[in-house]
């Protein structure tokens, strides 16, 4: 009898933490993310001085994958991006060091994740540039919220254009020692369109407790269905760096349209930009928080100066 009681407790106590297992398992994947300048304390409100955007993802059923697949997310997006000259109150063209202008856009992307720490990403995104994309009403709101300064200077901003992009991402585990404390990996990137064209590669380096790159929040693939393979933590905590060459073909924030030239005020773009990303991540199985700062080399053909942001980063799973 005493057998059969133990038996059953045994049977309990599998089922509890299968049970738990399974709940730790989050197919979908909601947050947002926010840039802004002033996160840096500098004072600044120039260039890129605002971006929000939100994410939703899904992981497909991963026992139905192709050997070698680990994951396939797929990413539902919007966002809106700011770009100020040296200041939101330049009412006088002639002194604009950069054009006002914004972008408003929705988007999808399909990311494969390998088991060799491989991975693609494609991407589109459809919106506008110009009026219709809603950066001068965001910052006059911001503004009068926290009260800041009214902008002055958004009647020169580049003109409405449709906005098609089109982007593709891939990155690879490149070292690895056996303690798992520490990797390399390469990155790259290319995207087309109306509005952003342009190429680039970097080299990413974490530090602390990190997991595969397709069990990863910095490579947004946390979410899982029926993983395949284990996590190395149950918990990330790590700091990253990321330095990045980036080739510029085209970009409509400072230079206008692609298709007519009627925007008041238009620079050209420098065709090669440095940038360094670092910053710090801490990711439960549930929540993602990431604190990252972002600096660029000088971007535009004009008296405008290197620049530099911060972007925060919140991330929910569910299922």
């Amino acid at each position: 009898m005493m057998g059969v009681k133990r038996s059953i407790l045994a049977l309990c106590a599998i089922g509890l933490f299968s049970a738990n297992a399974r709940a730790q398992e989050f197919k979908h994947e909601f947050g947002f993310k926010s840039d802004n300048d002033s996160y840096l304390a500098q004072g600044s409100d120039r260039y890129y001085t605002n971006g929000l955007f939100i994410f939703y993802r899904t992981a497909a059923p991963q026992q139905n994958l192709k050997p070698g697949l680990e994951k396939k997310i797929l990413e539902i997006s919007a966002g809106q991006k700011m770009f100020n000259p040296r200041s939101g109150f330049s009412p006088n063209p002639e002194t604009q060091d950069r054009p006002f202008a914004g972008y408003l856009y929705a988007g999808g992307a399909l990311s494969w994740f390998h088991s060799d720490e491989s991975s693609w990403k494609a991407s589109v995104e459809v919106g506008t540039t110009g009026p219709n994309s809603l950066a001068q009403d965001a910052q006059e709101l911001l503004h009068r919220s926290t009260g800041f300064y009214k902008p002055e200077g958004w009647q020169y901003q580049i003109k409405n254009e449709l906005a098609l992009n089109l982007g593709i991402q891939y990155s690879k585990l490149l070292y690895r020692p056996e303690n798992k404390t520490t990797d390399f990996s390469f990155e790259g990137y290319a995207r087309a369109g109306t509005t952003f064209s342009g190429l680039g590669a970097g080299i990413l380096f974490r530090a602390g407790n990190i997991n595969q790159l397709f069990n990863s929040a910095y490579t947004n693939s946390m979410a899982g269905n029926n993983p395949k393979t284990k996590a190395l933590v149950k918990r990330e905590f790590f700091f990253y760096a990321k330095p990045q060459l980036n080739v510029v073909a085209y970009d409509a924030t400072i230079q206008g349209s692609l298709f007519n030239e009627d925007s008041p005020v238009t620079f050209g773009a420098k065709p090669l930009v440095f940038a360094q990303q670092f910053g710090l991540d801490y990711s439960s199985q549930r929540f993602t928080i990431d604190f990252g700062v972002i600096l660029k080399t000088k971007e535009i053909k004009s008296p405008a100066r290197a620049h530099q942001w911060g972007s925060l980063t919140m991330y929910y799973r569910f299922n």
